[in-house]
């Protein structure tokens, strides 16, 4: 059941930072589920002893959890589209 919950945290995370990215329209619901997980694990291992915050799958609702996953995520794609476009949206 954990997996199935941070799968949804997930998606709705790499949603959200794909909306402030301005790449919603390239991207479909895999991507950002995909963006959203990786994002959490880049976001905890940057920011985690900082902002304290745990992995989706165990404290998937957790306010810090949350935070460094969303900006995780929106620095994910912000090198996503350095790399493709050669500057940053």
């Amino acid at each position: 059941m954990t997996w199935i919950i941070a799968i949804i945290m997930g998606g709705v995370i790499g949603w959200l930072a794909s909306i402030v990215m301005r790449t919603d329209a390239q991207q479909g619901i895999f991507l950002n589920i995909i963006v959203g997980c990786i994002g959490s694990i880049l976001g905890r291992f940057l920011f985690g002893s900082f902002l304290g915050g745990g992995h989706l799958r165990g404290d998937a609702f957790d306010p810090m959890t949350l935070l460094t996953a969303f900006i995780g995520a929106v620095i994910l794609l912000g090198i996503v589209n350095l790399v493709r476009r050669g500057r940053v949206r």
